[in-house]
């Protein structure tokens, strides 16, 4: 993906988030409620909108016209096109008055607002593909007007029978490159439970239903917006919608389930860079879960889709997925001990698998296996389709096409290796053998491929070109990515092909082609394309590709490609000098929502880098105070969720990390003056619970494994204690041990004497929180009223 820098001044966006269901005062409460954000004043515009969704329904919130809610679906393709926005006119009275306050409930996943006497809670049924609005405090005679519209050029059917206003539409995926030929739809009801309900149609993109509150001055919205392809009446699929009983308690189980499963994190430091970052990943996980149904993935280009604002404009392909956008995605979900949110994102691909082989076949010189495309359409093709009002033209790329011009990712080949390695990594996080077996032939076709691509050379090695070191060099010998994707895929497709006891032929020919695989490039700092101006010529650096000098078309640091996402360089590899140096030295610092720098910086144990990465980011594109970021500065204005992924994954590598050889390194990466009491998932079912103070780890724990031998390297040097469950198990002496973990069991281990314990700050109100110029939350009106001023606002 082509990216442009930017800062979007003046912007807030607020993101409000459910509460953790666990409750541990002496840390200073949950991380959900730590993460709570206010809106301190009315978010009247799109851009500040507020987000919630239940996996397939999504819905932006923000207060134009007292109330504004658009609805978002992935599942309308190929533009993703939204089923309408709701507007509430008569509410205008809750936003005027300068005291209004609003927040989400985030134990609840319940947006709450109040004003002059009127409170809101709103929420998107987990049952139910539905939205819901609870209104109580109204004036019981004055009407209220609930008005459900789409804009041009959209052609819905609207329709209005009793209490029930539709808007209902279908389409042909049938003109853009690529085209599935399948039938898509959206569809929007509108009803409410109250007195003297009446729908009406009010033009051909309109309708409205007019309600009165109870005589206790409550009325209660239902909004529906089922997944609709027109196989049934409009009417019909609403009403199986409306028909099930509002239920806030089967919502707020939901949330409250789902935060009992997550690993915690709560950091604080001096300089406020911590507790900003342990809310980002708090945001993170809540924008994952809210976007990780059943079905299509919600993110397609780093986007957080379900929660958009912006009608149906959309920048990049909605219809295409970049797998560098939601790679850090998978990986943050997997840390957090969450893998199942990453379930479609591996079902996008499992079932493309036929239509990935076919263009693999007609567009890779009939080669076997699969060459997933980096942009891949979410029919299995490689064809990227942009065009949109804000483009003077359409633009046509193809990703895995041996034939098209040399440009983005024509030739990136690594894409299908880098899913299988996740594919592996999940099996060994979890030991589900049916997932692996389900997944399996994409890693197995994914191998095919790429050993079809290797050619030996003079050299007697097996060499892949022309091909691209992602979109960043073009047309090169050998890239970074696919040598690294060559290491990470040959060894997963043999242990996946191990367990599950297949495919022995192939795996001696990946066995004898990683033998032949050249190692990666190491070249002098100078010799590369753009060097940085403080490299000498003595300094080593991990180039590109074995055409160091080639130009740079993106800015991606493929260097630091076998750092990750590929974890093929560990403390004790001769090459981590020299990676540490190439991340020092890497052409592109801080660029993107996507940048990986916080991640690279903790597998390189920079611990100190790693939080100045989180700052300059967040200050470079963080410009949303929902927590989400803005790659672009151009419309239409989307909000990105890589960022807050980004920054969550590079946390629970700060705790905790497994090397290539299975060792696991605690609190590589803790900055100095952190202190820090987190969670992180590794292999076989083990979590590891890290805590420190000021910097200086003070103790961890080990839960889960099965009976496996676990090899730890630990910041201390002196006499260490480790306690099984709550009883002492043993003495250490010094930084390295191994302890069998058996299921079931807690391992303590701390340095004796030790008495250090972190500590919080309780919050149990939503704040504002800034780190300079970034904000998560809005805050009040700029300015107090002189004495005697209205309490009201009437503009």
């Amino acid at each position: 993906m082509m990216i442009m820098r930017g800062y979007i001044a003046g912007w807030a966006i607020v993101f409000l988030l459910p509460q953790s269901a666990r409750s541990e005062p002496s840390l200073g409460g949950s991380i959900a409620t730590r993460a709570s954000i206010s809106i301190e004043q009315p978010n009247v515009l799109p851009t500040q909108a507020v987000g919630l969704g239940n996996g397939k329904l999504g819905a932006a919130f923000w207060s134009a016209q007292g109330l504004t809610i658009q609805l978002n679906r992935a599942d309308t393709l190929p533009e993703r096109r939204s089923p309408g926005q709701v507007s509430f006119p008569d509410l205008g009275i809750l936003i005027k008055d300068r005291h209004f306050r609003g927040r989400l409930n985030l134990e609840d996943g319940v947006l709450e607002e109040t004003g002059d006497g009127v409170s809101l809670r709103a929420w998107v049924d987990h049952d139910a593909d539905r939205v819901i609005i609870d209104l109580r405090g109204l004036t019981p005679q004055k009407v209220q007007h609930i008005r459900l519209a789409l804009w041009e050029p959209r052609k819905p059917v609207a329709s209005a029978e009793g209490d029930i206003g539709v808007l209902a539409e279908t389409w042909l995926d049938n003109m853009p490159p690529g085209a599935s030929g399948r039938k898509f739809g959206s569809l929007a009801a509108v009803r409410a439970i109250g007195r003297a309900v009446h729908a009406v149609v009010i033009d051909e993109r309109t309708v409205e239903v007019t309600a009165l509150p109870s005589a206790a001055g409550r009325l209660q919205v239902v909004i529906a917006a089922p997944g609709f392809r027109g196989d049934q009446s409009a009417t019909q699929a609403a009403n199986a919608v409306f028909a099930p009983e509002v239920n806030l308690e089967a919502t707020v189980a939901w949330w409250h389930d789902f935060w009992a499963r997550v690993n915690p994190v709560r950091a604080e430091s001096r300089d406020g860079i911590a507790r900003y970052a342990e809310s980002l990943r708090t945001i993170f996980l809540f924008a994952s879960a809210a976007q990780s149904g059943d079905g299509i993935p919600g993110s397609n280009a780093g986007i957080a889709g379900l929660f958009s604002s912006s009608k149906d404009d959309h920048f990049w392909d909605p219809a295409a997925f970049w797998f560098w956008n939601l790679r850090a995605q998978v990986a943050a979900n997997l840390a957090a001990g969450v893998p199942e949110l990453n379930a479609p994102v591996f079902a996008l691909y499992r079932n493309n698998l036929e239509a990935i082989r076919l263009w693999t076949s007609g567009h890779m010189a009939g080669r076997p296996g699969i060459c997933v495309p980096e942009t891949m359409r979410f029919n299995g093709n490689g064809v990227e389709f942009e065009t949109d009002r804000f483009r003077p033209f359409a633009i046509i790329t193809h990703s895995c096409d041996a034939d098209w011009s040399a440009s983005s990712n024509a030739r990136t080949l690594t894409t299908g290796a880098e899913i299988g390695i996740w594919i592996w990594r999940t099996y060994l996080q979890t030991n589900d053998r049916e997932f692996l077996r389900a997944n399996y032939p994409l890693m197995v076709e994914a191998a095919r491929f790429l050993l079809s691509y290797q050619k030996s050379g003079p050299d007697g090695l097996l060499h892949t070109a022309p091909s691209n070191a992602h979109e960043t060099q073009m047309d090169v010998t050998d890239p970074t990515t696919d040598l690294s994707a060559i290491r990470g895929l040959y060894p997963a497709v043999i242990g996946a092909s191990e367990v599950l006891g297949t495919e022995a032929e192939l795996v001696q020919r990946l066995r004898t082609a990683l033998d032949k695989t050249p190692q990666l490039p190491v070249v002098a700092a100078t010799a590369v394309a753009s060097p940085a101006l403080s490299a000498s010529p003595d300094d080593k650096v991990i180039a590109a590709s074995y055409e160091p000098a080639a130009k740079y078309s993106n800015g991606e640091n493929i260097g630091l490609e076998p750092v990750w996402p590929y974890e093929l360089v560990g403390i004790d590899d001769p090459l981590f000098a020299i990676a540490k140096r190439t991340f020092e030295l890497r052409p592109f610092k801080h660029m993107a929502t996507w940048s990986n720098d916080p991640i690279q910086a903790a597998r390189l144990g920079l611990g100190s880098e790693m939080a100045q990465a989180i700052f300059a980011l967040a200050q470079l594109y963080q410009v949303y105070p929902n927590g989400l970021s803005a790659l672009l500065t151009d419309p239409p204005h989307e909000f990105y969720i890589e960022q807050a992924a980004v920054v969550s994954l590079a946390l629970s590598e700060a705790l905790a990390q497994q090397e290539p050889s299975g060792l696991i390194r605690i609190a590589p990466a803790i900055p100095p003056g952190w202190t820090v009491s987190g969670v992180t998932s590794l292999r076989a079912n083990v979590s590891i619970a890290v805590e420190a103070v000021d910097g200086q780890v003070s103790a961890f724990s080990i839960r889960g494994g099965n009976d496996s031998s676990l090899s730890f390297v630990t910041p201390w040097k002196g006499r260490v204690q480790i306690q099984e469950d709550g009883r002492p198990l043993r003495m250490i002496e010094g930084e390295h041990f191994t302890i069998s973990a058996q299921p079931g069991k807690v391992y303590h281990v701390s340095p004796v004497g030790s008495t250090l314990a972190p500590s919080f700050r309780g919050e149990t109100a939503a704040t504002v929180k800034t780190l300079g110029r970034a904000t998560i939350g809005l805050g009040p009106p700029c300015c107090e009223p002189p004495p005697g001023y209205s309490r009201r606002l009437d503009n």
